[in-house]
């Protein structure tokens, strides 16, 4: 008999399967749409409240990951408690969020939340729509399609986007049933979003490599050379991220 764990991996690795035949063709249209903005000098700004932060935390400042990536976070706030449920859902905070960072014209935006319901994320992606910047929304379309939204004007994050991947996950993400209780165990959400932010990526690069430029692709800061090299990286994007 298998062990949950083992039942997770079939389960995670199934999910990913879904993940890979049913949206590589939306990933590879946020990569093109978000590329026009690389090529012009912009930014990529990437926004994910709670475990969503995990997906900016994949594209931003890592070992493979591009330079011109630049992660916002409710944290940026710097309020005495960043787990208060209500800062995601205050519209207001989307808006001190923005002042905070230097948001330009040629730049572009992926808001990841997996409910796509609260208030501040649904504002957010108003917001940079507001300023005709390209959106590219990851979320979890089984579990917005299932619940209301907690923005004022009865939008869900979804509706903003230029561009929507779905991150194939269930109903409250935990995905793994307990045998006997009714309800699930082991979210999948950070997994699907690891693969989605690590695709893009890599479209990125083979969009640079199609103009015959060299990606801005940062290196580990431990290997021989990868300081110097990160550093000439960071003069290109001074005060950016």
């Amino acid at each position: 008999m298998s062990t949950l764990s083992e039942r997770f991996f079939d389960q995670a690795l199934a999910t990913v399967q879904t993940l890979r035949t049913t949206q590589m063709g939306r990933i590879r249209e946020a990569a093109a749409l978000l590329a026009r903005q690389l090529f012009a000098g912009g930014v990529i700004h990437i926004f994910g409240s709670g475990h969503s932060k995990a997906f900016a935390m994949e594209l931003c400042n890592r070992a493979g990951g591009l330079m011109p990536m630049h992660a916002i976070t409710l944290d940026d706030l710097n309020v005495n408690d960043i787990h208060d449920p209500m800062i995601e859902r205050d519209p207001a905070n989307a808006h001190k969020l923005l002042a905070l960072h230097d948001i330009r014209p040629e730049d572009g935006f992926i808001i990841v939340s997996n409910s796509g319901r609260n208030g501040a994320v649904v504002e957010l992606a108003a917001a940079v729509k507001g300023r005709g910047l390209p959106l590219v929304v990851v979320t979890a379309l089984n579990h917005t399609s299932q619940v209301t939204s907690r923005h004022p004007s009865g939008r869900k994050l979804h509706e903003l986007a230029d561009v929507v991947i779905d991150n194939c996950g269930p109903y409250g993400d935990a995905a793994l049933p307990v045998p006997g209780e009714g309800w699930n165990c082991c979210s999948i959400s950070s997994i699907t979003g690891a693969f989605v932010a690590q695709a893009l990526t890599a479209e990125w690069v083979q969009a640079f490599l199609d103009r015959g430029e060299r990606p801005p692709v940062l290196l580990s800061a431990n290997v021989d050379g990868g300081d110097a090299h990160n550093d000439a990286l960071r003069k290109r994007y001074a005060g950016r991220m």
